[in-house]
């Protein structure tokens, strides 16, 4: 067996997850500045965006259902 693959993944592994502790590390000490105002914001224009997000796939979800029907497909469970 070839020993470079298995030290180039190793090393992948090892930068990647020194890098990925990192930025968690930093967003973790942004966040605990003590933006609380900002924070709600935030969180309620997430809050938004997933109700927009919702309504857009059940929207979807009667569109193909009525598509599929006008065009005669069989809709039954097996």
């Amino acid at each position: 067996m070839d020993w470079i693959p298995v030290v180039f993944v190793v090393f992948k592994f090892l930068v990647l997850g020194t890098g990925m502790f990192f930025a968690i590390k930093w967003h973790y000490d942004q966040g605990k500045k003590g933006k609380e105002k900002e924070r709600s914001a935030v969180l309620r224009a997430g809050g938004k965006v997933a109700a927009v997000f919702m309504l857009l796939l059940v929207g979807l979800g009667f569109v193909t259902f009525a598509l599929a029907r006008m065009l005669g497909l069989d809709l039954g469970a097996p």
